[in-house]
């Protein structure tokens, strides 16, 4: 019977380990990225999950209108948001 406890002892450790490694990370990745999805706003210029650069003109709850260029405007999910460029990152690209 000892070993057996002992076996249960390293599971357990074993799943506690796994839950501060994998987990962990990726609830706290989840609620930075929901923030940020939350938080974007009308000028905002980002670059999408499939790599388009482009400034956001107009907002709606699940949706936005995207300028990728001079009067080309798409329609996407505000899912499809990868990052938002910062006015720092933008003045090192030029």
């Amino acid at each position: 019977m000892q070993g057996v406890g002992g076996s249960v002892f390293w599971l357990i450790i074993l799943l506690v380990f796994m839950y501060f490694m994998l987990v962990r990370p990726q609830q706290k990745h989840r609620k930075i990225r929901e923030e940020m999805l939350a938080n974007l706003k009308v000028g905002d210029k980002i670059v999408t999950v499939g790599g388009f650069y482009g400034k956001i003109i107009k907002l709606y709850d699940d949706t936005m209108t995207l300028e990728i260029a001079d009067n080309l405007c798409v329609k996407m999910q505000r899912e499809a948001v990868n990052f938002v460029i910062e006015e720092e990152e933008e003045k090192e690209d030029e």
